[in-house]
């Protein structure tokens, strides 16, 4: 370790007398000299001997946490995980999480899963898996640590807004199966939509059901619920809110590169013929949730109702390194056809009405936002 810092400074001495750099260039170059210097005392002094490479994987990932909370680094061991399937030999709990003051948020339970069955909820933060806090770790230590064999019990204490004392969570982790489309008649007369995620094929089941209902004479009106959906693919996110409307801007990404600015318009076609559509937004509505909702909202196509969404307007690209780990970058943001962004403001709703009750379940007696909807549409 000596030799590296002690190689790395005469090599930045040399740098500066070699070539002419400006000021800030310089600054950059003693920052760098600095970190060594840390990392020099830290192996001399600390306490307990360290692992330096895990020291060194950590202070990468706090430099990209520190840009924003969707920003972050993977090891080779979690880059790797990540692209396999692991074919039903881990289970998981059902939940998309970020992180935020150093604790797991969750975005938002996936519907039917162990998470959202247990009554976990968009917006609480972890703070302890099983006994072990997770201040102090990084988002991927910590997803790891909520993975485990199939059928395996986990214990998750969390702090949930307007909730003095903490609650605990014994949750039985399952293989996560997300069927992204659900749709329901309700009175005869209305079309119900659940989109739980932007999958490779979302649109095409919307499409599909859709036309189901459209079979039905007595249909009025559509709702399309987005709660708890934490986002998923742009494109599909375009061709959703296409199918709503006639013409007009969808979305747009701004990045630093002006070149790779772009902007989505609809082409003409409302597959629901211009029916009434109501959609259902809440703190779990993320990502292409909000550019559906937003770009519906700002053409007055839709009525958005439920609780302000979520806020993660921004576009993140997996970029592999040499050392066969990657790191996730957010690399553009998306603007609303209004110009707006949608970063950590989200999409408010046009009525607003929040969960009632601890036991508020999404499409229960209990879902007091939904009821509202349909006692809207049939007043």
């Amino acid at each position: 370790m000596k030799k590296i810092i002690f190689f790395l400074i005469i090599f930045i001495n040399q740098f500066f007398l070699t070539f002419k750099i400006n000021s800030s260039e310089i600054e950059i170059y003693k920052k760098i000299d600095l970190f060594g210097e840390v990392l020099e005392k830290i192996n001399k002094e600390y306490v307990d001997e360290i692992n330096q490479s895990e020291s060194m994987d950590s202070a990468i990932n706090g430099l990209l946490q520190s840009l924003d909370p969707y920003s972050a680094y993977m090891s080779p061991k979690v880059f790797k995980e990540m692209q396999t399937d692991t074919s039903g030999e881990f289970g998981g709990l059902g939940i998309e999480v970020s992180m935020e003051a150093g604790v797991v948020k969750v975005i938002s339970p996936i519907d039917d899963t162990p998470a959202a069955n247990a009554g976990i909820k968009a917006g609480d933060y972890i703070v302890k898996i099983n006994d072990m806090q997770v201040q102090g770790k990084s988002l991927s230590e910590a997803v790891d640590l909520m993975r485990g064999p199939v059928g395996s019990g986990i214990e998750l204490t969390v702090r949930r807004r307007g909730v003095k004392k903490a609650i605990t969570f014994n949750i039985i982790r399952e293989i996560i199966e997300v069927k992204s489309v659900k749709a329901d008649l309700i009175d005869d007369s209305i079309g119900y939509i659940r989109l739980t995620s932007f999958n490779d094929n979302s649109s095409q089941q919307i499409k599909k059901e859709v036309k189901k209902l459209k079979d039905n004479k007595n249909l009025k009106a559509f709702i399309l619920d987005l709660r708890n959906n934490p986002g998923g693919l742009l494109t599909q996110a375009i061709k959703i809110t296409d199918f709503f409307l006639e013409n007009g801007e969808i979305v747009s990404t701004k990045s630093r590169k002006k070149n790779e600015n772009r902007r989505w318009f609809a082409k003409k076609g409302d597959i629901t013929s211009g029916k009434t559509l109501i959609v259902l937004i809440n703190y779990g509505s993320a990502s292409a949730s909000e550019i559906v909702a937003g770009a519906l909202k700002d053409h007055k196509r839709a009525i958005i109702l439920g609780e302000n969404s979520y806020g993660k307007g921004s576009v993140q690209s997996i970029i592999p390194l040499k050392n066969k780990g990657a790191i996730r970058l957010t690399v553009s943001k998306y603007y609303l056809p209004s110009g707006k962004s949608i970063s950590e403001v989200g999409v408010r709703p046009d009525i607003e009405v929040n969960e009632e009750g601890d036991d508020f379940r999404i499409k229960t007696e209990t879902d007091n936002q939904l009821n509202y909807a349909i006692k809207l549409l049939n007043g």
